[in-house]
């Protein structure tokens, strides 16, 4: 199955534009809202909430390293 570079770079470049406009400090405080939330439903005895709600701290963390190559590296 070929993949058409010129169609998925273009999404690509759209994709880390969009993303470049977004300030990091918003997925840090988004990785720690997460956490602070999943603590207050494992005090509110809703485990399996807290475990979901505590799962979403590691992608936001990781979409602020991508934000962050986007902006430093820039785009093409």
């Amino acid at each position: 199955m070929a993949i058409e570079t010129g169609n998925e770079g273009q999404v690509t470049k759209q994709i880390e534009q969009a993303t470049s406009k977004v300030p990091s400090t918003s997925f840090l405080i988004a990785a720690v809202a997460a956490m602070g939330v999943s603590l207050t439903l494992k005090c509110l005895c809703k485990d399996k909430n807290a475990l979901f709600v505590g799962q979403w701290a590691a992608p936001f963390l990781l979409l602020g390293v991508y934000n962050k190559i986007v902006k430093t590296e820039g785009h093409d």
